[in-house]
């Protein structure tokens, strides 16, 4: 039996923030009944020539916790349905704290039991510039009300390189998360995606400049550390035992299966995924995507883990050692302390991951 993650797209979302460019919006009439039922029937008429076993579920958005935590339930009943449930299975929301409502005991009961939390900032001003519609206050008490209903395992997203941002503004933020309990920590830099709210004002958001954005991650890495959270994949941080296992499929080139409008997914060796449209999705349309699983992108993504890219990894998948190629190209990078590399693989360092994909692609040749 092969263990697969499984991922599910809630596309709902109660206002668009400026920086966001992923598929979303606000849910219409009893459109979430609706998508709710579509959904119960995609996961149930998977077909399949071999037996799976879902060893992770994330439900990913937009803002999944706008369904309820009954809607929520009713899905994981479809999976368990289709998929025989691995020991452990880590079962993932990723939650908004404007959510005042949302159930936690009926989310536990449903079968939850990781929450990623879209806390972004602890600064009121930087959370009204990124267009939240909570406070710090209010995410602090989300947060408390998660932990109450018996939530241990619960992530908080921050992002960094914001207009204005300082170090003094970063330390609370993350001392935020600190006192708030939790065991893992994304931090993204902010990217302004084409097409958001940001890019139509770019010219007039005084963003840090590369240099200043090196050094407000290198200080987050420092505080991280301080704190005694590893730093697992180059915006992922966690106390130990507590990496998101459905995230490492994706970085570890493993099988998952993307279930709702713009989710990917990659299985028996072929990718493809569901347009950005809810009537394709309804229509159950499905792209090709080619093919995936090579040596270059098995690669490519293993050096977004501090780990890296190991020979014991690598020949499992490919059964050779790593190419001698890769290994001259990567040994150039550390003098400049960008990468380390070992008879036992090839990993870059914290000072490497600000410069990750040109470095990835200097590597692969």
């Amino acid at each position: 039996m092969k263990d697969i993650g499984i991922y599910i797209h809630v596309p709902f979302c109660a206002a668009k923030c400026p920086y966001c460019d992923f598929y979303s919006h606000p849910p219409l009439g009893g459109e979430a009944d609706r998508y709710t039922s579509a959904l119960c029937g995609s996961i149930r008429d998977f077909s399949s020539p071999e037996k799976l076993r879902a060893d992770t579920v994330y439900f990913g958005g937009g803002t999944p916790g706008l369904i309820g935590a009954q809607r929520i339930g009713r899905i994981i009943s479809s999976v368990r349905e289709r998929f025989a449930e691995a020991p452990g299975c880590e079962i993932t929301a990723e939650l908004n704290p404007s959510a005042e409502d949302l159930d936690f005991s009926m989310l536990r009961f449903a079968g939850v039991n990781r929450i990623s939390v879209g806390l972004q900032s602890a600064d009121d001003g930087e959370l009204a510039l990124l267009g939240r519609r909570h406070s710090s206050k209010g995410a602090r008490q989300f947060v408390q009300r998660a932990k109450q209903a018996g939530f241990e395992n619960i992530s908080l997203d921050l992002m960094i390189a914001l207009p204005g941002q300082t170090k003094e503004k970063l330390k609370r933020s993350v001392q935020f998360c600190i006192e708030s309990g939790a065991v893992h920590i994304s931090a993204y830099i902010l990217k302004i995606e084409p097409g958001t709210v940001f890019y139509h004002k770019r010219d007039s958001l005084v963003l840090p400049d590369d240099d200043e954005t090196a050094e407000l991650y290198e200080y987050l890495c420092s505080l991280m550390r301080e704190n005694g959270f590893g730093h697992y994949e180059i915006s992922n941080f966690c106390l130990p035992g507590y990496e998101s296992r459905h995230n490492l499929k994706y970085w570890h080139d493993e099988e998952y299966l993307g279930i709702g409008p713009s989710a990917h997914s990659f299985y028996r060796g072929k990718r493809y995924y569901s347009p950005r449209n809810m009537q394709d999705f309804y229509d159950g349309r499905i792209v090709p995507d080619g093919d995936g699983g090579s040596s270059e992108e098995f690669i490519m993504l293993a050096l977004r883990l501090a780990g890296g890219l190991t020979e014991k990894r690598y020949a499992e998948r490919f059964g050779t050692a790593i190419p001698q190629s890769i290994r001259r190209r990567a040994e150039k990078f550390t003098a400049a302390g960008l990468a380390d590399v070992s008879e036992n693989g090839i990993a870059l360092t914290e000072k490497g991951f600000m410069v990750s994909n040109a470095l990835i692609a200097e590597i692969l040749g």
